[in-house]
Order: structure tokens, then C-alpha cells, then sequence
């Protein structure tokens, strides 16, 4: 008797030039063939992300890069779901930054967080320009030992890339994590650059993008992680 596949929802807006959405499909096939599993996924446009959307199918969430996405709402949606019903999620890059928003919003509270990218006058714009924008950059980034995602890579020193030119703003960062949310990996500079949530079976989110290791043909450690932690969910 054949298993249902584990079922991937990829939120995020598909475009074939984005070097992350090129290399997303591939980082799921590496995993499945690594962890001899089947995985399926389905892009989730987020213009069409709305309360009819059967999100209970999916096993886990990727939220993936390439904002602003079309449907800002639509795309805080999936990851609420993914947050209130503990189902595994990954955030990369442009899905690190509205994980963020959302928990802001919805746990926090803070009904007037927004992103600089597209509310740039917001009295709360939770996320802003990085002082140094990270566009093709690759960097060291030192993990929290016992962390989920240093689980993942089993190291506590990596380095990762990046196409990146928004993170959290400074002036909310100690608010933002004085409940469920916590810092697990921070740059050469000393720079929030992951976050995971406690009490949640897997919600990782990097500002960085692990998938484009894909390209190379390496698995990425932490989509690995993902597809592990949705197999547990659904034994």
C-alpha cells in the first residue's frame, strides 16, 4: 500500500527568472530522493490565497522569496495557517519578512505593522532597508546551538547567500521577540538573519535563501529538515 505523498504549498507568486524559484523545485527532489519519500508541490499564487483555499490539504508551507507579492494578505493567510495549525513551515528570504509580519500582527497585535517595502511612511514599518543591502552577497552566519536549524546543518558556523535588501528594523527587534519568537541566527555583524517559534514542531525562517544550493546539486540542509519534520506530522 503506497503512502499518501507529503504535500508541499509553495506561497509565493512563480516566476521562472527568479534564481530562487528555479532552484526551489530541484531542492525538493534532492530531499525526497535523499529521504526516499514522495513529495509533491504546488505553487500557491497569493492573489488567490483567500478563506476558500483548502490549505488543510498541504502537510507543510514554503514561503518563498520574490516580494512584494501580489496579494500581501493572501500570502499572511497561508503562514497564519501554517502557525495556528502547527504544520512544518519555512520562510526564505522574502517569506522570513512576512512570517515576521504576521506574527506581528496576529500574536503581537500590532495591527499597524507593515513592510517598508510597500508602506515605506508607516509609523510601525516592521520591516526596512538593511543598512547594507545584500544583493548576490554570501556571508557567515553563527547559529544557536540546539536550534532547529542548527540541527538541520549540524553546525553552528555556516555560510549562506543572499538577494536581499529588507530585514527587521532595529527599533522593533527586542519587542518582537520578548514572547514565542526567537533569534537563532545572526551575521558576521551581529544581524538578526533567522528566527524560529517556540512550541511549534517547525517554523524556521532565514533572511538568507538555502535553496540555491540546489543548483549546485547540493541538498539544502534545511528543506531536508522540512520534509523530515512533515514526515513526523504525518506518522
Amino acid at each position: 500500500m503506497e503512502t499518501r505523498p507529503i504535500r508541499i504549498a509553495l506561497i509565493g507568486d512563480y516566476d521562472p527568472q527568479v534564481t530562487a524559484h528555479q532552484a526551489i523545485p530541484i531542492a525538493l527532489g534532492l530531499a525526497a530522493e535523499q529521504l526516499n519519500l514522495n513529495v509533491q508541490f504546488e505553487w500557491l499564487a497569493t492573489d488567490r490565497i483567500n478563506a476558500q483555499t483548502p490549505l488543510q490539504t498541504f502537510d507543510g508551507f514554503w514561503c518563498v522569496p520574490a516580494s512584494p507579492y501580489r496579494d500581501m494578505d493572501g500570502a499572511l493567510r497561508a503562514i497564519r495557517f501554517a502557525r495556528e495549525q502547527q504544520r512544518p513551515f519555512l520562510g526564505t528570504c522574502g517569506g522570513f519578512q512576512h512570517a515576521v509580519l504576521e506574527y506581528a500582527r496576529n500574536v503581537l497585535g500590532w495591527e499597524d505593522a507593515e513592510h517598508g517595502e510597500t508602506s515605506p511612511d508607516a509609523a510601525r514599518a516592521l520591516l526596512t532597508p538593511l543598512s547594507c543591502s545584500l544583493v548576490e552577497a554570501v556571508d557567515g552566519i553563527h547559529l544557536v546551538e540546539g536550534s532547529l536549524i542548527a540541527k538541520a546543518y549540524e553546525s553552528a558556523e555556516i555560510r549562506e547567500g543572499y538577494r536581499c535588501r529588507y530585514g527587521v528594523n532595529p527599533v522593533f527587534e527586542q519587542a518582537l521577540l520578548s514572547q514565542q519568537l526567537r533569534d537563532v541566527g545572526h551575521d558576521s555583524a551581529g544581524d538578526l538573519r533567522a528566527l524560529e517559534l517556540r512550541g511549534h514542531p517547525f517554523f524556521v525562517a532565514t533572511l538568507f535563501q538555502p535553496e540555491r544550493a540546489a543548483l549546485k546539486g547540493i541538498l539544502p540542509p534545511l528543506v531536508c529538515a522540512l520534509i523530515e519534520a512533515c514526515a513526523r506530522q504525518k506518522s
